[in-house]
């Protein structure tokens, strides 16, 4: 009862510094802003709050599981692109971003081993900095931790559904004209409303989109691959999400948007209710994402389903050698109806001259993009 009453303190806690910035902002706060409020306020965001967050079971107080909790093989798989990446480009240092529970850090420093000189991990959330020096306690001597992007860097970087997890714009279309969705105050619970305001902000694409769509926009994402375009000086990134490329992701069919929150392993559409219980997320728009690491200096080295990119890098193998119950976890991860088809991996390089990514060998879909 204790630890229910500490996190209702601090949801009421994150809702009235909410409700203050809504004040400051004239009666009005654009939702990438509520959204960064809600996962990343120091000491009350979802991520900031102490919360399990990751896990298997909603038992154990998580909310999600992503690959690497999933099954050892996702990371004994990004283990043999890692490998050929840090060969090529000629590093000995691996850089995560928002390394979750630690569980893909842990595979990737056993399975790589003496390559590495140094694992770095840019992660915001103290809480899980713990639970990620727990399960790297192995490797103390080669694993920082680091809160903010570097200025210069070399190596390989990765990136398991951190981009879905970076704010974004809501915009909503009324049949003649684009309104940017912000929230206010509301009245009663939940204690916040959505607001529109007339904005100059547009989907990328033009698509007949119907009256009443509600979209997003990812400038943050996309300023976050810019930035590591122009301070990766040598090397590779690779990014694996849940998303689309443009076409799809703004198909006038899909007029209300990707905007998903989860908790207990469930999952529901309504960010304003529960503020920093629950996670948020949209899906990724991968072609907004490989055009600002293009127009930044990064080639795209390569762009696939995690289901190709898993068993380009040898999976299949890895499921021959496993046990039942191993193959069956996997298999998730490669299955079209699960992981496989919905989640993408998206791979850059700079200085590597005409690097072809062993992820990418067959089934490469950059043309799609």
């Amino acid at each position: 009862m204790h630890a229910g009453n500490d996190r209702d303190s601090v949801s009421t806690a994150l809702a009235a510094r909410i409700g203050a910035a809504i004040d400051a902002g004239g009666g009005w706060l654009p939702f990438s802003r509520f959204m960064a409020m809600a996962l990343y306020e120091p000491g009350l965001g979802y991520y900031a709050s102490g919360r399990t967050v990751v896990g298997r079971m909603p038992e154990g107080g998580s909310d999600f599981v992503t690959a690497p909790e999933l099954s050892p093989l996702f990371g004994r798989a990004l283990a043999a692109q890692v490998a050929e990446a840090l060969d090529r480009s000629g590093s000995g240092e691996v850089w995560e971003f928002g390394a979750g529970s630690g569980a893909l850090a842990a595979e990737l420093l056993a399975a790589l081993g003496p390559r590495l000189r140094r694992y770095s991990i840019v992660e915001l959330s103290a809480p899980l900095r713990e639970r990620q020096r727990t399960a790297t306690s192995g490797h103390a001597g080669v694993v920082r931790w680091l809160d903010a992007l570097p200025q210069r860097m070399n190596g390989v970087v990765i990136g398991n559904e951190v981009l879905d997890a970076m704010p974004v714009e809501l915009l909503h279309f009324d049949g003649r004209s684009w309104f940017e969705r912000g929230v206010a105050r509301g009245e009663g619970e939940p204690a916040f409303a959505f607001a529109h305001r007339p904005t100059a902000l547009r989907p990328p694409n033009a698509s007949a989109f119907p009256a009443g769509t509600t979209t997003e926009t990812h400038a943050q994402a996309e300023a976050f691959v810019a930035t590591l375009a122009e301070r990766l000086e040598r090397g590779a990134a690779f990014f694996l999400d849940y998303g689309f490329p443009e076409a799809e992701y703004y198909h006038p069919q899909r007029d209300q948007g990707t905007l998903m929150c989860h908790r207990g392993h469930q999952a529901d559409t309504d960010p304003l209710a529960d503020v920093g219980a629950k996670d948020i997320t949209a899906h990724v728009d991968f072609t907004g994402i490989a055009l600002a690491g293009q127009d930044a200096g990064f080639d795209v080295a390569g762009y696939t389903s995690q289901a190709r990119f898993l068993l380009n890098c040898g999976i299949a193998a890895m499921m021959e050698r496993a046990t039942l119950r191993e193959r069956a976890e996997a298999a998730r991860l490669v299955n079209e109806h699960e992981m496989g088809e919905l989640f993408k991996a998206i791979a850059f390089a700079k200085g590597l001259g005409d690097y072809a990514p062993l992820g990418f060998a067959g089934g490469d879909r950059r043309h799609r993009l």
